[in-house]
């Protein structure tokens, strides 16, 4: 006897491209990046606004928050007075905090920066150091590529001008490592008594439950309450038997997100066990994220195909 219901989801390419997976982003992983800015100076340094371009090297020291150090030159960059070029340098460490789990990220910033800037006619250089803090957005492309988008306000602690920069960077984050699953261990089943008689002819019989969810959801579809209502009933009818409740995850969003969202359809699954009538103490529930997929997470039909609870008893039965 064997109950399975597969039913495939199709989502749309809309909302699939506004949730794309951000698996990188993790404690641990690195990001490198590539940036040009715009620099609105003050106007009591007699300098034209010039670009700033560099890159910047990353660490997470969790899944949201960043340190990082960049090192750029400025281009374009000239005295009021002189009309000369201006060359000069910017080095910073700032911690960036990041906002959400899915593919567009806002983030704060805020630290220090060193600046050198040559003078004119002279081989002195004005050199101040600035506080920094900055807003901004980061879109990633993929599991690895981002491109971003932010504004800056420096503040010179040595002469007190409160300067601006707007830019963009395209970068690249790698690395980092995945949470083990937390799995649950099933009760034993009860040692069946010792029969004063020959044992009677047995055979087995197993009973599988495939529950289907949407997108970013824990709740049970009306088309599958008929399986869960039959797996109840079998419960019901063979007291000694125990199940485990497995939830599971396509691999769009956080390793982190998915792993709680696949314990939610779990518990949901054994909530709609027990609300069937089934002791709370035969029934347990595990969660497993995205590390056991069934189908490939790279199409809407896979990744429909992952997002589910599956669930099993067997036992032994006498033939009359």
């Amino acid at each position: 006897m064997k109950l399975k219901n597969t039913v495939g989801i199709v989502v749309s390419a809309a909302i699939a491209g506004s949730a794309l997976p951000v698996m990188a982003q993790s404690a641990g992983s690195v990001e490198v990046e590539a940036f040009a800015k715009r620099y609105f100076t003050d106007s009591m340094r007699n300098l034209d606004d010039g670009t700033l371009v560099g890159g910047s090297l990353g660490y997470f020291l969790t899944d949201d928050t960043m340190l990082s150090a960049s090192l750029g030159t400025y281009k374009s960059l000239e005295s009021d007075i002189t009309g000369e070029s201006i060359d000069g340098r910017m080095a910073t460490l700032e911690a960036v905090h990041h906002f959400g789990q899915g593919a567009i990220r806002p983030y704060v910033s805020g630290g220090f920066g060193h600046q050198e800037l040559d003078q004119p006619f002279t081989s002195q250089r004005d050199r101040t150091t600035m506080a920094l803090a900055g807003v901004g957005v980061k879109n990633y492309l993929n599991e690895n590529f981002f491109v971003k988008a932010g504004l800056d306000v420096l503040h010179g602690l040595d002469h007190g001008n409160t300067e601006w920069q707007a830019g963009v960077g395209l970068g690249l984050n790698f690395g980092g490592s995945k949470p083990a699953p937390v799995v649950a261990q099933a009760e034993p089943a009860p040692a069946p008594a010792p029969a004063p008689e020959p044992a009677p002819e047995m055979q087995s019989v197993r009973v599988e439950l495939d529950v289907k969810f949407d997108f970013d959801r824990d709740t049970i579809r009306p088309e599958f309450r008929q399986d869960i209502q039959s797996l109840a009933e079998f419960m019901r009818t063979y007291p000694s038997v125990t199940t485990t409740v497995e939830g599971h995850t396509d691999s769009v969003g956080s390793d982190a997100y998915n792993q709680n969202l696949s314990e939610r359809r779990a518990n949901s699954v054994r909530q709609a066990l027990i609300d069937e009538g089934v002791e709370a103490s035969r029934v347990n529930a595990v969660g497993y994220g995205e590390s056991r997929p069934i189908a490939d997470n790279s199409t809407d039909d896979g990744r429909a195909m992952n997002r589910r609870v599956e669930a099993e008893v067997e036992t032994q039965v006498e033939v009359r």
